[in-house]
């Protein structure tokens, strides 16, 4: 039992080593003939355009299809079926975030219904505008999308898929010319590679000898073995060989020209837009400068205009200043001195209120009443000499017999004008003063 099992262990192991060889091998020899249908197409691109016509291009398209198709899952159908796939589904989820790219256009062409056939008029496409090395990289980034999509063992998740890359990077210098409403774009039948130009067999001429040695050997020894036809074999070989050497030779310097043609004409592109850079950097640089420039005089011209309004603003608020100032000197000087008021208005107020008080029988004329004013006026005067017990003797005498009623409140106010100032010598007319025992009517009244 134990030696079964080993055995089983072995057969699995080798099983397993055999079918790592194979994709291995697989995947080697698919990268080999990409490399050199590239090189193919370089050099019939030197003599003629390269159109659907072209067996270098059929070749090429059908091995890029087969690399792409490698290791490829299947589509899980609704029952559980796995059902072909066409790499268009990948290409077209994996490559949308290319700028400017083409595959909203394939997907609503008329004459293009099948996945294969919209994957092979990408391809067609691509290689028109030059494109694309750039969409397979892009794909290849994509590694998520990559690995929902191929089996492990894929091309496109190995080493391999930087290589192809950048093999499909010399076609940007082909012009390709297709159209897309022909027959290569029949996506009911698959691609299949012819591998008969890329086989090619070297013989020695150590081994050319030898085999000649053997006609002979096994020839007749007449005089027809030993023509000089049959010695000169070899010198002819030599001399295609010579041909073959020069020929590839010749195809090699063209293909390094027309690579040498491109990448001087991508350095020509590129130190233009350096040129173009530099000139936009100048100018955003000088605008800048112009832009500090006018905001420093807008500033200072800012500054300038305040500094302006401020001392305005000091000019109008001492001129402000001023005018009140005059105003109140101008007002205070159209009124009388505040002792003179006061003495004319105690007089008028102790002549009312003795007028009120039935007190007018102890002045006989009019003149008694001028005399007494006239006392008050010199007792009440702040010039006076006389010292401050005299001057309270005085009010008191003004003030003799006086109430304090409420009646008199109202006259105060009015006895202190200029107007009932002025008044007072309407008092001294006998119209007035021939009634003594008149009543006031209203406490308000004052003399015009």
């Amino acid at each position: 039992m134990a030696s079964l099992s080993l055995g089983g262990l072995n057969v699995s192991a080798r099983r397993k080593s055999v079918q790592s060889r194979n994709a291995a091998v697989e995947r080697r020899n698919l990268i080999t003939v990409c490399r050199f249908s590239v090189k193919t197409l370089i050099d019939r691109s030197c003599f003629e355009t390269i159109d659907d016509s072209s067996p270098e291009f059929n070749n090429f398209a059908a091995i890029l299809e087969q690399i792409l198709s490698h290791r490829l899952k299947g589509q899980i159908t609704w029952f559980g079926y796995e059902s072909p796939r066409s790499f268009w589904d990948y290409i077209r989820i994996a490559c949308r975030k290319v700028s400017h790219n083409c595959i909203c256009s394939i997907e609503n062409m008329e004459n293009v219904s099948s996945s294969r056939a919209k994957g092979r008029a990408w391809i067609r496409v691509a290689l028109m505008e030059k494109h694309l090395s750039e969409y397979i990289s892009a794909a290849l980034r994509d590694f998520k999308t990559t690995r929902r999509f191929y089996e492990d063992g894929a091309i496109v998740l190995g080493e391999e898929a930087n290589m192809l890359a950048g093999m499909l990077l010399g076609l940007n210098a082909i012009d390709f010319s297709f159209c897309l409403k022909g027959e290569g774009l029949d996506g009911n039948f698959p691609a299949v590679i012819d591998y008969t130009p890329y086989l090619k067999f070297t013989q020695s001429s150590d081994s050319i000898s030898s085999d000649e040695e053997e006609l002979r050997t096994l020839g007749s020894s007449g005089s027809e073995s030993s023509t000089p036809e049959n010695i000169g074999r070899p010198f002819i070989m030599d001399e295609n060989n010579w041909y073959n050497k020069c020929k590839r030779v010749e195809q090699k310097y063209r293909l390094t020209l027309e690579q040498k043609g491109y990448l001087e004409e991508l350095v020509r592109l590129r130190e233009t837009q350096l040129a173009e850079s530099v000139s936009q950097n100048k100018l955003l640089l000088q605008r800048i400068e112009d832009m500090d420039l006018a905001h420093k005089m807008e500033k200072e011209q800012l500054e300038y205009i305040i500094v302006e309004l401020q001392d305005q603003l000091t000019v109008l608020k001492n001129n402000d200043l001023r005018s009140r100032q005059e105003l109140t000197t101008h007002l205070t000087n159209q009124w009388p001195s505040l002792g003179a008021l006061d003495v004319h208005a105690v007089a008028l107020d102790t002549l009312l209120y003795r007028k009120h008080s039935q007190q007018w029988d102890d002045f006989q004329s009019l003149d008694q009443l001028s005399a007494e004013v006239s006392l008050s006026q010199t007792s009440l005067d702040p010039g006076n000499s006389q010292d401050g017990d005299g001057k309270q003797d005085g009010l008191n005498l003004l003030s003799e017999g006086k109430e304090d009623t409420p009646s008199l409140l109202g006259l105060c106010g009015s006895l202190t004008s200029v107007a009932s100032y002025k008044s007072l010598t309407s008092l001294k007319s006998s119209e007035y003063l021939a009634s003594p025992t008149a009543e006031m009517t209203s406490p308000g009244l004052t003399p015009s």
